[in-house]
């Protein structure tokens, strides 16, 4: 078996992790610009299904004005950390304020995708964009030179 691929699940496993990161990051992302772009532009089937919001409406227009800018730059892999952590926020303040009075329970206040997309913005905000986003390309330090790769030397995990 050449040395190049992986011998157990465990290892395709974390081979894969690079990419299934990036792509989790990404359809995030798209999924959640979506929905701003609805709602702000009456777009996609439009905010609740037909319309857009009056400029400036509180909460509503502001909630899409960060799902647009705020999916964006997670699609894309920009201030990726900070954008999701202002994602994952705003869609913990909407279920709070808009669907828990309703009931306990998401499955029972309709607040199922603002649960998923705080928790998947927590952790891409936690774990990062992955290798493939546009923060890696401007932030690529020049190749460390030559030496032992250890926790502090050039190239280990404190590099």
């Amino acid at each position: 078996m050449p040395a190049h691929l992986p011998r157990t699940p465990r290892q395709a496993a974390d081979a894969a992790r690079p990419l299934v990161l990036t792509a989790f990051r990404i359809v995030v992302g798209l999924l959640f610009a979506c929905h701003g772009a609805a709602s702000l532009f009456g777009v996609l089937g439009g905010a609740k299904g037909g319309g857009s919001i009056p400029p400036a409406q509180w909460p509503g227009w502001w909630a899409a004005l960060i799902q647009l800018l705020g999916g964006a730059l997670v699609l894309l892999g920009a201030g990726t950390r900070t954008a999701a952590l202002l994602c994952s926020g705003s869609m913990a303040y909407a279920y709070f304020t808009v669907h828990q009075e309703h009931a306990v329970l998401p499955l029972q206040n309709g607040g199922e995708a603002s649960v998923m997309f705080c928790w998947a913005f927590l952790v891409i905000a936690v774990l990062g964009s992955g290798p493939y986003a546009l923060d890696r390309l401007l932030t690529r330090r020049p190749a460390a030179p030559a030496g032992p790769a250890g926790p502090g030397g050039p190239g280990g995990p404190g590099a």
